[in-house]
């Protein structure tokens, strides 16, 4: 099977985009893309999830000017996409970044892109065979984060635990944005009905200086059981985990910008 490469240029510019695909393929690998689009509303950044869930799929690239990498409606789709690709093809699939101008560190981007690698383009098609062609680096995190973007029915969180732990309750809070539902049921689909023991809303939390707004549901959730979580705007951050009265819960915080 011949591995290919998927690409989002951050900025509508032709001849960049040429350029870059005969790059790749004088390395051997196919090729597929498209101009990124920051239109939140639609939730068009997660257009590339089903190309990139393609076992063909190696590597994603993403290339711009460090003013788009800067750019928040950017940042914020990028860091969901990256999500969506990473509970499809696990957190080790291979992203690379190229910054056209200035300095990009990978340590400021949303936290889902923070293990990307940013290259330069004039050694890039041989990283890139290197990259496609290797098994994905196995990496076993302490949660499972999904989502659903779906523009009828709003943008949807999916949160659990890691095979083989169980969560006595379950809480999701936002930095920005606001909450709108929220449901539990069975891991990896949206539930069409549910029972929620205990419903809780307007959680106050604070970490790091910043404060969130959470909702929570003391159901069980194992691994095969999930909770769902509605939000509209566009969070700076969230903060999730298993519910507790007590401070012996560990919650884990995303960076979506």
């Amino acid at each position: 099977m011949t591995k290919s490469v998927f690409i989002s240029i951050l900025e509508k510019d032709e001849a960049k985009g040429k350029g870059l695909f005969q790059t790749v393929t004088r390395y051997g690998l196919a090729v597929n893309g498209h101009f990124w689009s920051d239109n939140l509303e639609k939730m068009e950044w997660a257009g590339p999830i089903a190309e990139v869930e393609k076992p063909d799929v190696g590597v994603w690239l993403i290339k711009g000017s460090k003013a788009s990498f800067d750019n928040p409606d950017i940042r914020f789709g990028m860091g969901l996409l990256a999500a969506g690709i990473q509970a499809r093809r696990g957190y080790g699939f291979p992203i690379l970044c190229i910054c056209d101008d200035g300095v990009l560190d990978v340590a400021s981007l949303p936290t889902m892109l923070r293990n990307a690698e940013v290259v330069d383009e004039a050694k890039l098609g041989a990283k890139l065979a290197a990259k496609a062609n290797m098994p994905i680096k196995k990496v076993v995190p302490e949660y499972r984060f999904d989502l659903y973007p779906l523009p009828s029915l709003g943008l949807w969180l999916e949160i659990g635990p890691a095979p083989g732990h169980v969560w006595k309750g379950a809480l999701l809070g936002v930095c920005g944005g606001e909450i709108e539902a929220h449901g539990a049921g069975p891991a990896g689909m949206l539930p069409e009905k549910c029972v929620l023991n205990y419903p809780m809303q307007g959680l106050k939390m604070e970490l790091g200086g910043k404060e969130f707004i959470g909702w929570a549901v003391k159901n069980e959730i194992s691994e095969k059981d999930s909770y769902f979580v509605k939000v509209s705007g566009t969070p700076e951050n969230i903060l999730f985990g298993e519910f507790s009265e007590g401070d012996d819960a560990e919650l884990f915080s995303l960076s979506l910008k």
